[in-house]
């Protein structure tokens, strides 16, 4: 489960006050201590790869691609500057989210013996959060497509530092939700299943309610004007219906990440 690719995108388009950057996860808004080029859009893209678990609950890990995606200015005709980097300090934020999980198949580990493949799924929704100086909250809501219909929310807060120059450290806690649909089909077991498990799985049938807490942590360096390196960590334990799931119970309560990228900086002008 690509949590994130640690990244969801996020075109910070402020409404109620200016916003900013933000780069394409848990709300995150990209260093500002940096000039932005005076042009009507200012991207930041990259890349990184993520090290996480294999499905939610797994106790083994892969590798996974991501991208970085934040937007810096951005500019409408008729509107001007609706999102202005310069100014991020106070103010709410508003941006796309997406996540995407990858596909689960019974032979992925043996603690999934007898489950059905659960197919690939894409989450699309909203975030929404508020900062003030060095505190940073959001709210993001996903709907889920293809392999799982539920709606998942996602909920942080982070404490900003810049402990060096040109550096920005960004930590923590995080708690996620999931409906009924969503808990069904990573954590619930059918009968059938259950019996074709040749018992290693129990019959389980959750209910919606909060899936995991934990805490993340990011560090960007901002290498050059253009180019900024990215570290992110976290740390996740599932509780209520999903930590009771015999998915989970064979696997893993704590889930890790850690993941490294860099970004470039691209300004440029459309309209006269």
């Amino acid at each position: 489960m690509p949590r994130s690719l640690v990244t969801r995108a996020c075109l910070a388009a402020a409404t109620l006050a200016t916003a900013s950057v933000a780069q394409a996860q848990d709300g995150y808004l990209a260093p500002e201590d940096r000039p932005l080029p005076q042009k009507q859009y200012v991207l930041d893209l990259g890349g990184g790869a993520i090290v996480q678990p294999r499905y939610p609950g797994a106790d083994d890990y892969l590798v996974y691609p991501f991208p970085i995606i934040a937007v810096g200015r951005f500019y409408l005709p008729g509107l001007g500057q609706i999102v202005d980097g310069d100014v991020v300090k106070r103010g709410f934020f508003f941006y796309p989210s997406f996540d995407f999980n990858g596909e689960r198949k019974a032979s992925d580990s043996s603690d999934l013996t007898g489950t059905r493949t659960v197919d690939w799924a894409l989450e699309l929704g909203l975030g929404a959060g508020y900062r003030y100086d060095w505190l940073r909250g959001f709210v993001e809501l996903r709907q889920g497509i293809n392999g799982h219909h539920g709606q998942v929310a996602d909920f942080g807060i982070d404490v900003i530092t810049n402990p060096l120059d040109r550096l920005e450290f960004s930590i923590g806690p995080r708690a996620s939700w999931a409906s009924e649909d969503y808990m069904d089909t990573y954590f619930g077991v059918t009968p059938g299943e259950a019996a074709a498990s040749g018992g290693i799985l129990t019959s389980y049938d959750p209910d919606a309610g909060f899936k995991t807490v934990g805490v993340a942590a990011r560090a960007s360096y901002a290498w050059t004007d253009n180019t900024t390196f990215h570290l992110q960590g976290g740390w996740d334990r599932f509780v209520g219906d999903a930590e009771d799931s015999p998915i989970v119970s064979r696997g893993d309560d704590d889930q890790f990440s850690i993941g490294i990228g860099v970004s470039y900086r691209f300004g440029f002008d459309i309209f006269n």
